[in-house]
C-alpha cells in the first residue's frame, strides 16, 4: 500500500486516514492497509481515553504539541481522519515508508 493512499496534505495540515485497534497490550504503528493508516492504541474505548491515547502516541512520534494533533473525522469510530502539523509530513512518511518495506518482507 502507498503512503499516498493515508496520507495527504490538506489546508496547511497533513490529513492523515486511519484505523485504530483500541483496547491493545501496546500502542503501535502497523502498515497501511485499504488506504489507511493502522493503529494500535492500548487505551479502552470509553470516556475518550483512545482518542486522548492516540493523540498523545502521534504527538510523541513525530515531537509535535498535542494539542497540534487533531481528530478531523471518526470521534467515535476505529476509521479516524486526523490534522497533523504539515511540518511532519517527512518524518511520517518515512516512518510509514519503513512499515510497508517491513511487511512486504
Amino acid at each position: 500500500m502507498e503512503t499516498k493512499d493515508c496520507i495527504r496534505g490538506g489546508g496547511g495540515a497533513l490529513l492523515v486516514d486511519c484505523k485504530i485497534q483500541p483496547g491493545a497490550s501496546r500502542s503501535g504503528l502497523q502498515a497501511p492497509q485499504e488506504g489507511r493508516l493502522r493503529l494500535r492504541i492500548a487505551a479502552a474505548p470509553e470516556d475518550g481515553k483512545a482518542n486522548n491515547e492516540l493523540r498523545s502516541f502521534f504527538a510523541g512520534l513525530l515531537g509535535c504539541a498535542k494539542r497540534d494533533v487533531i481528530i478531523m473525522s471518526g470521534e467515535k469510530s476505529r476509521l479516524k481522519t486526523l490534522s497533523l502539523p504539515a511540518s511532519a509530513e517527512e518524518k511520517l512518511r518515512e516512518i510509514v515508508a519503513g512499515l510497508s518495506k517491513k511487511a512486504t518482507n
